[in-house]
């Protein structure tokens, strides 16, 4: 079936100059180059055609001799040709009235890309073949194949009887394709096959008596390879796909399956591109759960759409019949994470000057109540924000130097709760900096006013120090200046002898000044405190979001040190610490923030080091001085000296939250078998959000233990690859475990059989690639 495609797409394009032995694989031992004999056309005697044929065929050979009905006979070596195309064989007859040619003493044809050996040929006029009992090889795949009779046209269409086709080598036939007959239209791009059967070192893969499929790289409607599974959840899985080629720039995907466990469920998603952009519909299906006992569904849209050059449209929805759809086919731990369901849609502009955005966006609450877990309660959702506008602009160069901006947003707030405050909130902050910039040094002072106002829905009771009501309103003000000076400087020195280095000094700090202003009666829709980061500490808010204005009289300092190839810039070492001073202790809290009574911030530091040859380390804390001890942490060591041979060893920490510790690898143990493995650890229990805690109160779900774990082993011949993997991981936030099997069978220019177990690994093994990249 493919061979056909690879035959007819290569045997009238080909430059006989350009026939080469196929490269050779980096990922599988390497096959035995098609066993083709060379060209014995040199010293012969050139015998010249009466008269030159029609559609550009000509020949010669050693000899000629006419015979007694009119005909020519070739004799000795004879070779016919037209363009590029070329046939070889021994004794030949010229038929002089339909300018054919006969070949009964064995037969090759070659372009450069594919060879034809045969006990016989008829070579018409205008070039087309019927090739009897004829072997075919295949360089740029290294494939080969036999059929009882192939016939080809100069129109672009072959036809195979009896085929058989592999990528093994000669003796060696441990995949094999057969059909009783293909027809291939290049024209039409579009091959059918007849009694198509696969088997695998003997046994039968793949039966169907008739499939159609695109020749070359052209998309064709039909059935695609079934893939097979297994889970504990769900049983044992069968997929069948159907592509839909609709048209040029649609085209949809129908993927039913079969669940022992669950019963049947149709996946279909629809894409298209057009002239504005591009996206997809994407709808899950289940009638009936068996297990579940309902109807299931998941549904997701995606479209960007170009209006023009600096407009452009973004949807992202999605909505799920319920709330275990992520833990039963999420197939990870990643699935028992999925707390909301976004649904937003932006019209964003942007040029030299303005971004403005246009903005709407909800959530579908994920979570159930379990024997050992509360639900998300109703007051602790997300707003819904209908509509968003916001407005950012900045101008440069003005008179003395001076660059101006501006913020802008107002936005409604809703919520389903009528006791949570709901209406409109304004922010607006105008700004002015002086970027002074000079060889290796910058200074930049800013001044901002931010003003944020509120309109709510409902009347807000004003409360005194000691919680008493004052009054009631439903409009709030804040205003406060925002004033800070932003500088650094870069010092560099060379060094080495052989080879140049760049080392590198860069200091940097900033002096941020904001007055307290009382914010206590203000609501709080959309903001948290965020994560202290290097990038954190140099903002002028500490919070995300609009509802608090951090007061601040404090100054942040910060390092950077860099080892760099001189010639490349190539960043062979980087280390980056901070830390904030405070000058007057901050007072601005959200409801259930607690302040820490301290002159100092964290200290945060980061490292990135790719010194020594194959390994690399980066890592990150966050230490707190006054108590003397780490809040966050990361650490990731890896040993990679090439795409396929990777180590890995991670540890991840934040107090009172989780701690884990993760170990992967991907190795060929020999030249034809590798090894898979990865485990995630839990030093402190399987909580998989904040949102996953028992009714009891404490602080995880499960005790600690494995969260995620696999191992796996393949197998690489020259002409196939097999991958088999077994997968425990913690399946939804009660901590209950299940158990799953992918494995894959690759066969060498035809297609994959199975899960896909190479996607799964690439993207659970950090820095592992199943092919070698295009450059090594």
């Amino acid at each position: 079936m493919l061979a056909a495609s690879s035959l007819s797409g290569a045997a009238y394009a080909a430059d006989p100059a350009k026939t080469a032995e196929p490269a050779a694989s980096q990922e599988a031992p390497k096959c035995p180059a098609p066993n083709t004999p060379a060209s014995t056309s040199a010293n012969r005697r050139e015998v010249k055609a009466p008269a030159p044929l029609p559609e550009d065929v000509e020949f010669e050979a050693d000899g000629a001799e006419g015979t007694r009905d009119g005909n020519l006979k070739l004799t000795g070596k004879v070779e016919i040709r037209q363009g590029e195309r070329r046939i070889e064989t021994r004794d030949a007859t010229y038929n002089t009235q339909d300018e054919s040619f006969d070949v009964t003493e064995g037969v090759k044809y070659t372009d450069g890309a594919v060879t034809v050996q045969g006990q016989g040929a008829h070579v018409d006029r205008a070039g087309g073949a019927v090739f009897d009992h004829a072997e075919f090889e295949l360089a740029d795949r290294n494939a080969r194949g036999s059929a009882d009779r192939i016939r080809a046209t100069t129109e672009g269409t072959l036809s195979l009887d009896k085929v058989r086709y592999t990528t093994c080598p000669l003796g060696n036939e441990d995949w094999m394709l057969t059909a009783s007959d293909i027809d291939i239209s290049q024209r039409a791009g579009i091959g059918i096959g007849r009694g198509v059967r696969l088997d695998f070192k003997g046994v039968p893969l793949l039966y169907t008596p008739f499939i159609s499929f695109p020749v070359g790289n052209e998309r064709k409607s039909g059935f695609l390879f079934p893939t097979i599974g297994t889970s504990s959840r769900s049983g044992y899985s069968l997929s069948v796909p159907w592509y839909w080629n609709i048209a040029t720039n649609y085209d949809a995907t129908f993927t039913p399956t079969y669940f022992s466990k669950r019963g049947l469920k149709l996946d279909s998603e629809f894409r298209y591109l057009n002239q504005a952009g591009e996206g997809q519909l994407e709808v899950q299906y289940l009638p009936d759960d068996n297990q579940f006992g309902a109807e299931r569904s998941l549904i997701r849209f995606v479209d960007q759409s170009d209006f023009t050059s600096r407009l452009r449209l973004n949807v992202d929805a999605a909505n799920v019949s319920d709330d275990e759809w992520f833990e039963d086919f999420g197939m990870g731990p990643e699935g028992t994470s999925v707390t909301y369901l976004n649904r937003s849609a932006s019209l964003t502009y942007l040029d030299d000057r303005w971004l403005a955005i246009l903005h709407a966006q909800n959530f579908q609450t994920i979570d159930f109540a379990t024997d050992n877990r509360m639900p998300i309660a109703p007051v602790d959702r997300p707003y819904t924000m209908l509509p968003q506008m916001a407005v950012r602009a900045n101008f440069p160069d003005q008179p003395f130097g001076l660059t101006y901006g501006m913020d802008f947003e107002l936005v409604n707030f809703q919520h389903n709760v009528e006791s949570l405050n709901t209406g409109w909130r304004t922010d607006f902050a105008p700004e002015v900096r002086m970027p002074l910039r000079g060889a290796g040094v910058y200074l930049e002072p800013s001044a901002s006013w931010r003003y944020t106002r509120y309109q709510l829905d409902q009347s807000v009771p004003i409360t005194d120090s000691l919680g008493n009501t004052i009054r009631t309103d439903d409009a709030f003000t804040r205003s406060a200046p925002v004033l800070s000076v932003d500088g650094g400087m870069v010092f560099e020195r060379l060094f080495g002898s052989r080879k140049q280095r760049l080392s590198t000094i860069e200091p940097r700090f900033m002096y941020l000044y904001v007055p307290y202003r009382n914010q206590d009666n203000l609501p709080v829709f959309d903001t948290e405190l965020a994560d202290l980061n290097l990038v954190q500490l140099f903002r002028t808010n500490r919070y995300i979001g609009a509802d608090r204005l951090g007061d601040a009289n404090e100054i942040a300092i910060g390092v950077t040190s860099r080892w760099l190839d001189a010639d490349t810039g190539e960043q062979y070492i980087a280390a980056t610490i901070g830390q904030a001073y405070y000058f007057d202790q901050p007072k601005v809290t959200l409801p259930g923030e607690t302040q820490n009574d301290t002159e100092t911030s964290d200290i945060v530091a980061e490292l990135d080091l790719r010194a020594y040859g194959n390994w690399n380390i980066r890592g990150g804390i966050q230490w707190d001085p006054s108590e003397t001890r780490s809040e966050r942490g990361q650490l990731a060591l890896q040993y990679k000296p090439s795409y396929d041979r990777v180590m890995n060893l991670g540890y991840r920490f934040r107090r009172d939250r989780l701690e884990q510790v993760d170990g992967s690898v991907a190795w060929p143990i020999s030249k034809q078998w590798s090894v898979y493995a990865r485990m995630v650890y839990s030093l402190e229990g399987h909580a998989i959000d904040p949102a996953a805690q028992p009714t009891n109160g404490s602080q995880t779900v499960d005790e600690k233990g494995v969260i995620d774990q696999f191992a796996g082993l393949e197998y690489r011949s020259c002409c196939w690859r097999f991958r088999v993997v077994g997968r425990r991981y913690v399946s939804d936030r009660t901590g209950d475990l299940d158990t799953s099997v992918l494995f894959q069978l690759e066969l060498n220019g035809l297609s994959n059989v199975g899960v896909g177990a190479d996607t799964f690994l690439e993207r659970s093994i950090r820095g592992y690639s199943v092919d070698s990249p295009k450059d090594e």
